[in-house]
């Protein structure tokens, strides 16, 4: 039996609508998440070169678990692991934003190791010529050029996580993903609507591409 497929781009099209309502879910809980992740890895990465010993293991340990396990896991252990500890469930919403902060914020740890590492010992040695305390001279000195260097590498995370947000439809979150399985269930046209889901995607990470590499122009031409 010869069986033949035409592409069908009314349908592709027709689908946008019904896809859009997933874009600020996408956008909240990634950025929402990044937020959070950003905070959690400037502590854990500062940790991390902490020259205390003791300070340093829950940051390895912390990095080494999330950085070593997938984030579809981990959304999977905050929404049906965690109410079971805690005695009450929690929102698929919440429990997004959740992954993706605790997951970037691993990653985030290692860019900021990274960054400061990078960062010539003889800056700090000589802020600390000038009167200035080690606090003074991480936050005036040290952390400014160590952040131009982590732009590149935090927009890399950023892209990675939108990206992952697509996994949470197993959760029931309603974005791009989840809202494209919703109207395929009552069109079957999955062709179609899935290629629609990815072009919104690249649309995202093409349009925060566009933005960090403005910021990255500035922070370089700001040296």
């Amino acid at each position: 039996m010869d069986v033949t497929f035409q592409f069908d781009w009314q349908a592709a099209f027709a689908s946008i609508p019904h896809l859009l309502p997933g874009i600020p879910y996408t956008l909240l809980i990634s950025f929402a998440g990044l937020a959070i992740g950003f905070i959690i890895g400037i502590i854990f990465g500062l940790l991390r070169i902490s020259p205390i010993g003791w300070l340093r293991v829950p940051a390895i340990t912390y990095i080494e678990i999330f950085r070593g396990t997938p984030v579809l896991v981990q959304v999977l252990f905050i929404f049906y692991g965690l109410p079971q500890l805690l005695g009450g469930p929690i929102n698929a919403l919440v429990a997004g934003i959740a992954a993706i902060a605790v997951n970037s914020g691993a990653y985030i740890s290692e860019i900021v190791r990274g960054g400061v590492q990078s960062i010539d010992r003889g800056q700090k040695e000589a802020g600390l010529s000038l009167g200035l305390s080690r606090r003074q001279t991480f936050r005036y000195i040290i952390w400014p050029q160590a952040f131009r260097r982590m732009i590149p590498a935090l927009g890399n995370q950023g892209i990675i996580s939108i990206k992952d947000t697509s996994l949470f439809s197993v959760i029931g979150v309603g974005e791009l993903v989840r809202q494209g399985q919703v109207y395929i269930a009552t069109t079957f046209t999955a062709l179609e609507v899935y290629l629609m889901v990815a072009m919104l995607y690249l649309a995202i990470t093409l349009s925060l591409s566009l933005v960090l590499r403005i910021i990255e122009r500035k922070g370089l031409a700001g040296q």
